[in-house]
């Protein structure tokens, strides 16, 4: 049986995917009953798509999947606080838990700049908890933009 940094780990792998193809590196699954039922990672670049965040992304893959729009029960794992967007197609789609690593001072809305999940007119609510590997994926984001910075420079 895997556990909370098992998922994750799933999760950073999409996102370092993401960051060969040249998008921030963000990756994200979709667990249940101890089984992926979607996967995503940030494409938004590449899709010309500002909706395809690796939060969106593992959904659409998962809704092929189950042939569903909700997913009662199911767990998704993502390497970023989820933003404003996210976090709006997280309660639609009935999560049920919600699994993040790193913050994100900036744009997290879970707990960073507003606490999106917990608002009183959501008709679904979602147990969430932030962390889990967020060294990992922290490291892995800082890298990123430290090597954007100094492509930048050099142009």
């Amino acid at each position: 049986m895997m556990n909370d940094e098992d998922w994750m780990r799933e999760a950073l792998i999409l996102a370092e995917r993401a960051e060969e193809e040249g998008e921030v590196p963000v990756g994200a699954v979709l667990v249940l009953d101890n089984k992926i039922i979607g996967r995503g990672w940030n494409r938004s670049i590449q899709m010309h798509d500002p909706s395809a965040h690796a939060e969106v992304m593992a959904l659409r893959d998962a809704g092929q999947f189950c042939a569903n729009y909700r997913f009662p029960g199911a767990t998704l794992y993502v390497t970023l606080e989820p933003c404003t967007m996210c976090a709006g197609v997280i309660v639609h789609s009935r999560i049920e838990r919600l699994v993040y690593a790193a913050s994100d001072p900036k744009t997290g809305v879970i707990e960073s700049t507003e606490n999106l999940l917990d608002l009183s007119c959501h008709n679904h609510k979602v147990v969430y908890q932030g962390g889990t590997l967020s060294g990992e994926s922290s490291q892995l984001l800082k890298n990123f933009f430290v090597r954007k910075r100094n492509l930048n420079k050099t142009k």
